[in-house]
């Protein structure tokens, strides 16, 4: 996300470089060419002005001190603004005592209102609170057994020792429409049964409508009367662009909105609607949707996000995407193990396995500090990975701990290559690459500090014998890694 907006804001940051002080006219220009970005991300038209417009006037007459160039200081105050902009944000749910608290989802039809509500019902347990899921949208068809699954499989999950559990009334779906009030009630007994439960926290799933819908906005407020929610969280399709800002405007008219869960927020490479909805509704983003797993909620932290935007990175979410998923003991094997030269496909497939569960690739290289800008053309395909992972689980236990036997003998590269749907070639590129990469770890098991770095280098292809070749990752000697080699060297001259 934010890759258009982070290139355009970068380049018109570079045209400040060598300028002795932020005078009027070198903000104006600049802030002319950031106004443009802004409205080619989609942010509203009236978002980017004032926005422009505030920065302009803290720019203006800014001195420039001695450890700062006029490109770094006016990079400080845009950060500050986006920050403003987009927060502040307070990425909590409710907890009242006693309970249970009330949660009510509201949002467009095909916002993601249904998984949503799986998502937070998986945080919450992840944090030790017990969640009742109320299904409400009887007007969808099969809406309630969609979620019934979604809990379902939550339920199941062994991770989290807190209770999930679905209330619905699916043959009252029949009567929808037919009578008044049907939704309403359906909410109104699931507070009775949360609470008869023991839940910590009931949340309610409402159908999805159409701002314009008065009848069906009628019901929402019913219902928003019947269960007196401690929250009220409006679920927003980070991709629908200026629609998904008017219908958030209009709901907030109606409906006192309390926060925002933003969806699809890693789909769109604009983010507008991120940049907007908080100025346009006066709602806070509370959360965003990263991807389709029921773990992929994410809190929605302002300023990480602005520097994201503006290139810095944002380190301190990769490290807490790795403190949740990545196993200390583990960790620890695994890194004993290179240390003492014994580095195998197996674990080399567990460290795989564990890096593609942080997210895509791609995201994770965009959180390091000016890499995502380096890194945006080079050709990551998440699908050669899975091939690689086919490979290694097609090899016997002895090919996988030592890959030199199916360098050696083209029966094995052959069933392998059979039994995994690649070709012979691939099989013994991958035999030929990670025998190399072991060859280097024996060799740094008795190298001191400064051999083991430079034999890290030579590996991640700053040397002879690089690894960028391993397939999905790139080649030393292809032409997109040698671009981003040069415009690595023409930043650092910058």
């Amino acid at each position: 996300m934010f890759d258009r907006l982070t290139e355009r804001l970068g380049d018109a940051f570079r045209n400040l470089s060598g300028r002795g002080r932020i005078s009027e006219d070198n903000v104006r220009e600049v802030m002319g060419e950031v106004h443009t970005a802004l409205l080619e991300a989609d942010v509203h038209h009236e978002v980017a002005r004032h926005f422009c417009d505030e920065v302009a006037r803290d720019a203006i007459g800014l001195g420039v001190t001695r450890s700062l160039t006029p490109a770094q200081e006016m990079v400080g105050v845009v950060h500050r603004k986006l920050v403003e902009l987009m927060g502040p944000g307070d990425p909590k749910i409710a907890q009242a005592s006693p309970g249970p608290t009330v949660i009510l989802l509201c949002g467009l039809q095909g916002s993601g209102k249904t998984t949503t509500a799986g998502k937070l019902a998986a945080l919450l347990r992840r944090q030790g609170r017990s969640a009742m899921v109320a299904a409400c949208d009887l007007q969808r068809p099969a809406a309630v057994e969609q979620l019934r699954l979604v809990i379902d499989q939550i339920a199941a999950d062994a991770k989290g020792g807190a209770r999930v559990a679905f209330y619905g009334e699916p043959d009252k779906c029949a009567e929808y429409g037919k009578a008044v009030g049907v939704a309403v009630s359906v909410a109104q007994r699931a507070v009775r049964a949360a609470r008869e439960g023991g839940f910590d926290t009931l949340i309610v799933d409402t159908a999805g409508r159409l701002h314009i819908e008065d009848a069906l906005m009628r019901e929402l407020e019913g219902v928003r009367r019947a269960v007196e929610p401690h929250q009220v969280l409006l679920v927003v399709d980070g991709m629908a662009g200026q629609d998904a800002l008017t219908a958030a405007k209009a709901f907030h008219e109606r409906l006192p909105i309390d926060g925002i869960i933003l969806t699809k927020f890693d789909a769109d490479p604009r983010g507008g609607a991120a940049l907007s909805v908080r100025k346009v509704t006066g709602a806070p983003i509370l959360f965003t949707g990263t991807g389709e797993r029921f773990d992929a909620l994410e809190p929605f932290h302002p300023e990480r996000v602005a520097g994201r935007i503006l290139g810095m990175g944002d380190v301190v979410s990769l490290v807490e995407k790795a403190q949740q998923e990545v196993d200390q003991a583990e960790a620890e094997r695994v890194a004993d193990r290179m240390a003492k030269g014994q580095f195998t496909l197996d674990d080399f497939v567990g460290q795989l396995r564990t890096i593609r569960r942080l997210g895509p690739i791609k995201n994770l290289l965009g959180m390091l500090p000016g890499v995502g800008g380096m890194m945006k053309d080079l050709p990551i395909d998440e699908g050669q990975l899975d091939r690689v992972e086919g490979m290694v689980r097609s090899m016997t236990s002895d090919e996988r701990e030592s890959v030199r036997l199916v360098d050696q003998q083209k029966s094995r590269a052959r069933r392998i290559a059979q039994g995994s749907g690649v070709t012979q070639q691939e099989v013994g590129r991958l035999a030929k690459q990670f025998e190399m990469m072991q060859k280097m770890t024996q060799q740094m098991a008795g190298m001191g500090a400064l051999g083991k770095m430079k034999a890290m280098r030579d590996m991640a292809g700053a040397g002879p014998g690089a690894m960028g070749g391993f397939p999905g990752l790139g080649g030393r000697g292809s032409t997109q890694t040698q671009s981003i080699k040069s415009r690595f060297k023409q930043r650092k001259k910058r």
